[in-house]
């Protein structure tokens, strides 16, 4: 991706917020309520994902953040996350998270990013950042927009340090041993798990990425594990502020 669509792209919330009322909070698990969780689980009712109020539930205990975007006071996405180093290497990771299918979807993705991308810049200042986490759906890949060596991606080949990172995301993931490190398919258990579930309502994706996911058995209840580099300046440059 070029410097110019990077640009671009991290721009995107902040424009769009000039014609949306969006409401960004990021908190510690800790502090959720029952009834936030309870809205959690009514705004993924019936969603491809498989979400409920017990998983839900499980991934506020698992996780450290978690971060609601709200439009004139209705939640319209929502992500777990943490911040954390893997082997010494700074990461982001995000666990289960959902941006409602609406026509603003975009906005809203581009506004939970953000605000976790802020965070980063906070908790990691002039390094690089992993961004790992789990989808279903090429269209997820949108919340990479700005990130560099996004992996798996269309037409590459995995280096062994790559294939390596697969492995220890799907282990942090809960899924050690579960990775086929090449095509970066974690193989499920028929249950659901915590992807980061996004679709823009066009159902547009980047050309080939549709071939990523073609290996995933969804009865089975598969994701892929993916990652991409939130690199230093850029992180400066967009979200220190």
């Amino acid at each position: 991706m070029s410097a110019r669509a990077s640009r671009y792209e991290a721009s995107r919330y902040e424009e769009s917020s000039k014609h949306m009322a969006l409401e960004v909070e990021t908190k510690d698990c800790t502090a959720l309520s029952d009834g936030e969780l309870a809205e959690m689980a009514d705004s993924v009712t019936d969603g491809p994902a498989g979400f409920d109020i017990g998983l839900l539930s499980k991934q506020a205990e698992e996780w450290v953040l978690v971060t609601q975007v709200r439009d004139a006071g209705r939640l319209a996405g929502f992500s777990f996350c943490t911040l954390e180093r893997i082997g010494g290497t700074p990461c982001l990771l995000w666990g289960l998270a959902s941006v409602g299918r609406r026509p603003e979807g975009p906005e809203v993705l581009d506004a939970l990013t953000a605000d976790q991308f802020r965070r980063a810049v906070l908790a990691f200042p002039d390094e690089d950042v992993l961004v790992g986490t789990r989808f279903i759906d090429p269209g997820a890949f949108a919340a990479f927009a700005g990130l560099e060596e996004v992996c798996p991606r269309p037409g590459h080949k995995p280096s062994g340090e790559e294939r390596a990172w697969a492995r220890r995301l799907a282990k942090r993931f809960g899924a050690e041993g579960r990775v086929e490190d090449r095509s970066f398919v974690i193989a499920g258990d028929g249950a659901a798990s915590g992807v980061f579930d996004f679709s823009p309502e066009t159902g547009e994706a980047a050309p080939g990425l549709a071939e990523l996911f073609a290996p995933l058995d969804r009865g089975r209840a598969d994701v892929l594990v993916a990652f991409g580099w939130a690199m230093a300046e850029h992180l400066a440059e967009h979200y220190s502020s």
